[in-house]
């Protein structure tokens, strides 16, 4: 018997764990909704930059210096409102050969 002991068969056979089963709690903590300006927020310089640049920001930037201040062109709100030269790929087809060579890694090259 090895020295250890059996249990009656009338016993039934009861299982403990060995750890302990917590709710999971992510390490990554969220704040909440994002809100943001409707408008963007008046020019100034970074807080990092010389002196001598924060001195002539104002004077360099102008009334122009915001890019959203005055739009004259189109913006377009969803993809299909665009005209079709936006819609045409830029880049050229790839061929079979290339594609594979690409998923391979290079390995099909030899």
């Amino acid at each position: 018997m090895n020295g250890s002991a059996r249990r009656p068969a009338s016993q039934p056979l009861t299982m403990h764990p060995s750890v302990k089963v917590l709710a999971h709690k992510p390490l990554i903590s969220f704040i909440g909704k994002r809100v943001w300006p409707a408008t963007a927020g008046p020019s100034h310089p970074h807080p990092a930059a010389p002196p001598e640049w924060q001195k002539s920001f104002f004077e360099k930037a102008g009334p122009h210096s915001s890019p959203r201040a005055s739009q004259d062109h189109a913006v377009f709100l969803e993809f299909w409102d665009a005209p079709a030269r936006f819609s045409k790929p830029s880049s050229r087809y790839l061929e079979q050969v290339e594609i594979d060579a690409i998923l391979s890694g290079g390995a099909s090259l030899r």
